[in-house]
């Protein structure tokens, strides 16, 4: 798959997120949390897929990158085990300071992503150009 094909896929499903972001506050209650298990479901299993090809590629990828990977799978294990516990909260006060550390929570995933878009973006224009300067040098020889 063409690197640009990539982002594509990337802007699709940002578009899918903001969708469903946006729906959400029309639905049911608990046609809401099967949606959140659901969404919480993809998104381990993208995690685990990250982290799988991460490993996998490890060799080929800096260092760095790599270590941001593991420091994102660490932010969001944390996340989740903090969602989890604010789940067994029941007062009010409690509720609404989950929903507030859960904002608080998205907003930063949401701030990652967009760093992460921009770096996707630099990413793919560097290894094109990369690709044109190695056809360019082959093209010489």
């Amino acid at each position: 798959m063409a690197l640009s094909d990539r982002l594509t896929e990337l802007a699709k499903r940002a578009k899918e997120a903001e969708d469903r972001s946006r729906a959400a506050a029309n639905e049911a209650r608990e046609q809401l949390r099967s949606e959140v298990e659901g969404a919480s479901a993809s998104a381990r299993k993208q995690a685990d897929e990250l982290a799988q090809r991460s490993a996998t590629a490890q060799v080929k990828a800096s260092d760095w990158w790599g270590q941001v990977q593991n420091d994102w799978a660490k932010h969001v294990a944390t996340v989740r085990d903090n969602l989890k516990s604010f789940k067994a909260e029941q007062d009010a006060d409690a509720a609404q300071l989950d929903a507030d550390l859960a904002t608080a929570d998205a907003n930063a995933a949401v701030d990652f992503a967009l760093s992460a878009v921009e770096e996707a973006e630099y990413t793919v224009l560097a290894a094109t150009l990369a690709q044109m300067d190695a056809d360019a040098a082959a093209a010489k020889m």
